[in-house]
């Protein structure tokens, strides 16, 4: 079980395991706060993050007509007025 680190840090195990994996405190708190908070955001989760193949691929996937024609922008575009 972990221990209490006190009220500044919301999610104690997150920030043992952060730690035993060699995060410093304030990096390991700062992970920990924003998981407990839900405000973790991914890179790459993000249409924008991704590469432009990997968004043709995607809109390959789901049939989106024109994609090859289609520069980064344009595809961000496509896959989000899909869904």
């Amino acid at each position: 079980m972990a221990r209490d680190h006190g009220k500044q840090i919301k999610d104690d195990t997150l920030y043992e395991d952060l730690r035993k994996g060699g995060a410093s405190k304030e990096k390991a708190a700062r992970i920990a706060n924003a998981k407990a908070k839900g405000s973790l955001e991914h890179r790459g989760t993000q249409l924008e993050d991704r590469s432009k193949a990997d968004l043709l691929a995607e809109a390959r996937k789901i049939g989106i007509e024109g994609r090859s024609k289609m520069n980064k922008a344009g595809l961000v575009k496509a896959l989000r007025d899909h869904g």
